[in-house]
């Protein structure tokens, strides 16, 4: 099963987190299938492609709580169907 779930980059106490199409079965931080985006809990900037989720959510992809909770406020902040900058409040 594939999974679209964060995976952490960055430096010890400074985390930045990539969006991951990944199989269940991989540790956190293991290859990635695709990167659809980035997430970075200290500026609040996120980056998400909003075509490749698509696309993985229509081959039986399933999203961790978290990418939910980061795809909802990517989609306020614009278009459901174009990969999407948005610079969270």
């Amino acid at each position: 099963m594939v999974k679209i779930r964060l995976k952490r980059i960055g430096a010890k106490k400074a985390p930045h987190y990539r969006i991951v199409a990944v199989d269940s079965r991989s540790r956190r931080d293991g290859a990635p299938i695709e990167e659809l985006g980035y997430y970075n809990p200290r500026t609040k900037e996120l980056n998400v492609n909003r075509e490749a989720v698509e696309k993985w959510m229509k081959n039986g992809a399933q999203q961790s709580d978290t990418v939910v909770s980061l795809l909802k406020r990517a989609e306020g902040q614009g278009s459901a169907t174009e990969a999407t900058k948005a610079k969270a409040v």
